[in-house]
């Protein structure tokens, strides 16, 4: 089982590690287009849309930074032994609960609880 949920983390590693450098491409060719042109963003009509889409790829390059960490973090509790443990109460994390949040630090009950 531990082979399956460290492949699982892995995956998504990888998933998210080729997401964000799709995401930084993106950023960097917005960044790229606009620096050459004489635009000012409170004036142009279109500079409002283009700082709106550096804004929203900065916010999903967090995201995918984020989830990342997550997953690091996540295998490493693998590599210790704690994967799959409830950090609040201690008892085990629901196989369905890490099927669906592989990163899960929290069994459902707890985690309903915070919010």
């Amino acid at each position: 089982m531990v082979d399956g949920r460290r492949d699982r983390l892995a995956a998504d590693r990888e998933a998210t590690t080729a997401r964000l450098a799709g995401l930084t491409r993106e950023f960097d060719d917005l960044v790229e287009s606009t620096s050459h042109a004489n635009t000012d963003d409170e004036h142009d009509p279109e500079g409002a849309t283009i700082a709106f889409e550096r804004q929203h790829v900065a916010a999903m390059i967090s995201q995918a930074r984020e989830r990342l960490a997550e997953m690091d973090a996540a295998l490493a509790r693998l590599d210790d032994g704690s994967y799959g443990w409830c950090e609040q109460c201690g008892r085990p994390i629901g196989d369905e609960r890490l099927a669906a949040r592989p990163a899960a630090t929290t069994c459902v009950r707890c985690a309903s609880k915070r919010r």
